[in-house]
């Protein structure tokens, strides 16, 4: 039987929002929303709260989760979740523990639900080892300019620039909040971007990755619409 794994990174050392992790959001920690959504989603075997911070912590193991303290060597600027992950699954794996799927949540997306999660991982199989959550850009992609010296702008598609919208593809980001990925292909990929990659559109209002005072604004306005 298929078991499945999800990692919420939750480093101390934010620097532009500092304790992004654990700021208050609406009443609660803002990485309670992540772990109360990662439980609801009824996904996962194992839902793991990695971070090397105490105080982080004891926020998330009293609002449920199951804390992992990572190793001090993975919790610098340079440590990338791909190496987070490794190790962890790596040293699961050790204890006798195995799982076929890894999803990752992160903790500053307070506005992803279990549903978004669910819809997510369920792209996962069918030939498809990779997907993520993504959101459409707002502004038209295929008429963005590339910003030169002296106030000069070039096209990045010249080709399309001068197109209608309704006549080119439609354009989509990684949100910043949920990846899933087959343990297997994750281990060859070291990454969570792979051929074919499939997404689940999220709004724009639900989508909000914070790492800025402006983000946390931008989502809290969202939150409190979404109540209304």
């Amino acid at each position: 039987m298929k078991r499945h794994l999800a990692v919420i990174p939750a480093r101390g050392g934010s620097k532009r929002l500092p304790r992004k992790n654990i700021i208050g959001f609406l009443g609660k920690p803002i990485i309670a929303y992540t772990i109360e959504a990662a439980k609801a989603s009824g996904v996962f075997d194992r839902i793991l709260v990695s971070t090397e911070d105490s105080a982080i912590a004891e926020v998330a193991a009293r609002h449920g989760g199951e804390v992992d303290m990572r190793p001090a060597s993975l919790a610098t600027d340079a440590s990338t979740i791909t190496e987070v992950c490794l190790e962890l699954i790596g040293r699961l794996k050790t204890n006798g523990e195995s799982f076929a799927t890894l999803t990752v949540l992160y903790a500053t997306a307070p506005l992803r639900n279990a549903g978004d999660i669910r819809a997510t991982h369920a792209l996962l199989g069918d030939g498809c080892d990779f997907a993520m959550a993504v959101t459409e850009f707002h502004q038209p992609v295929h008429q963005a300019l590339v910003l030169k010296p002296a106030q000069k702008i070039e096209p990045v598609f010249p080709e399309l620039i001068s197109k209608r919208a309704s006549d080119v593809d439609r354009y989509a980001a990684g949100n910043g909040s949920t990846y899933c990925v087959n343990i297997s292909a994750f281990k060859t990929k070291h990454g969570f971007y792979g051929v074919p990659l499939r997404g689940h559109v999220m709004p724009r209002e639900r989508s909000i990755d914070i790492d800025t005072k402006e983000d946390f604004e931008l989502a809290e306005y969202y939150a409190k619409q979404q109540k209304s």
